[in-house]
């Protein structure tokens, strides 16, 4: 709240996925509007009871790529109208919102602003204080505009439009319209950094249209053609559950139920599954993980982005078995429902007692020391699983570049009679690439410790 204002006001932050939703009210009315929703809606509701207010409407800024929204849980759990941009045209019945259209929570009102580019329906919502006020509170722009960066136009959830057509949109979206906003109005995005959504985006959670004009490398003035080259150049490679995503995001769908959670499986439930072909996701550290662990499981750790990195390296119809932190197994099963991956079939009740229970297939990761690979390297297929704008700044000589959410589909263009050593910025990302190639039939894999940072720092004159 603000001064006298009767606005609430409210961003929920998700680090694993770098996702802001929003809550916005009018508390003499109660009635509120939640914009860019996660699929596990009990945040939103609790809050909402807990402050007297009705949820009455839902907006998507566009069809997200990155996570499943929780639009259809909220409308089946409060009767809400859910709204897109009138370029939408989802399966379910939703409200059209047209540009310059006024949603009424009572004084407090929001203002659609039609920001194509990073998708075509994409839109932005102005946040009014006050029904009369002549600028708003803030405006919030999904991903049309980050702090720092705006949304690329390049990935697949635009199947049929071109990322140089949706570059020009989002030229006159940003430059022209966003920043035609004044400097005060602050600017409240989807994402933060680690979102694969760009290429720049910065760890502050909000910003200003003006502090935006000044230091955004993408607001500078610049012609259409500058514009998109700059937009286009240098993004991650886009996970493969993105395009799973979007599609899921303009359907009717299966409901996440409230307070979901997976059961404890026994000793015979995770045997008969997993010789079924269900893959066992290990989530405990990269070091528990290289220390003893299931033949064959796949290592993506509960302490970074674990929702976006089982989506590069697993496919949501693929049935998975938990291995977890003890206390983390409900937590992990939600984060893999928010990018839709729901065939979770359980989780190993107590870790390390079936590690001890199953010691027979039980075995180590390989991990290499910077000077223990220069003894190797003239053996080895050395593998950079870093990001394009990573590797611009230098790479170990002679590696190879396969991104991390390239590797599913590259894979074979590596030598498996050939040891293979899996470096990225720091040791995260290449424990789980190793992992992966592990369990896809690779027999010598090893992952750098500290990766590319660590060999830059023994060869200063390299980097």
């Amino acid at each position: 709240m603000k001064g006298d204002t009767l606005m609430l006001f409210t961003q929920y932050y998700l680090d694993c996925l770098s996702q802001a939703s929003y809550l916005v009210a009018d508390e003499t009315t109660g009635r509120a509007v939640i914009v860019d929703p996660r699929r596990d809606v009990e945040e939103y509701l609790d809050d909402a009871r807990e402050k007297g207010l009705t949820i009455i409407g839902v907006i998507n800024t566009h069809f997200h790529a990155d996570f499943v929204s929780g639009h259809l849980e909220l409308a089946a759990a409060t009767g809400a109208w859910i709204g897109y941009g009138d370029a939408a045209t989802p399966e379910f019945e939703h409200r059209s919102l047209s540009e310059g259209e006024r949603i009424s929570l009572g004084d407090v009102e929001l203002e659609i602003m039609t920001t194509p580019g990073h998708t075509p329906e994409s839109v932005s919502v102005l946040v009014y204080e006050h029904a009369g006020d002549e600028i708003p509170y803030g405006v919030l722009t999904g991903d049309a505009l980050f702090i720092g960066d705006v949304g690329r136009p390049d990935l697949l959830a635009s199947v049929g439009t071109t990322a140089e057509e949706l570059g020009k949109r989002l030229y006159h979206s940003v430059q022209t319209k966003l920043m035609g906003l004044a400097d005060e109005v602050r600017v409240f995005p989807a994402h933060g950094a680690g979102s694969a959504c760009g290429k720049n985006l910065s760890t502050e959670k909000q910003s200003t249209i003006g502090e935006q004009r000044r230091t955004n490398y993408a607001c500078q003035p610049m012609s259409e053609a500058e514009f998109v080259d700059v937009v286009t150049e240098g993004q991650p490679t886009a996970p493969g559950y993105f395009l799973f995503n979007a599609t899921l995001n303009k359907q009717t769908r299966e409901l996440r139920a409230v307070q979901a959670t997976v059961p404890p499986l026994s000793d015979e439930e995770v045997t008969a599954a997993l010789a079924s072909g269900a893959v066992l996701h290990d989530a405990r550290s990269a070091d528990e993980f290289t220390a003893g662990h299931v033949a064959g499981a796949i290592s993506v750790p509960a302490d970074g982005r674990l929702a976006e990195t089982v989506g590069m390296v697993l496919t949501p119809d693929q049935r998975i078995v938990l291995l977890t932190p003890e206390g983390m197994e409900q937590e992990t099963a939600t984060r893999l429902a928010r990018i839709g991956y729901d065939h979770v079939l359980g989780f190993v009740a107590d870790p390390e007692e079936y590690l001890v229970r199953h010691a027979q297939e039980v075995t180590q990761a390989s991990r290499l020391r910077v000077d223990q690979l220069e003894g190797v390297r003239a053996d080895v297929q050395v593998v950079d699983v870093r990001n394009p704008g990573e590797v611009a700044a230098g790479m170990i000589p002679g590696a190879i570049h396969i991104p991390l959410a390239e590797l599913h589909t590259r894979a074979d263009e590596l030598d498996r009679d050939r040891p293979v050593v899996v470096s990225c910025a720091g040791g995260w990302r290449s424990s789980v690439a190793a992992s992966y190639l592990r369990a896809q039939g690779h027999t010598d894999v090893s992952d750098l410790l500290g990766g590319y940072n660590a060999w830059s720092a023994a060869h200063p004159q390299a980097s």
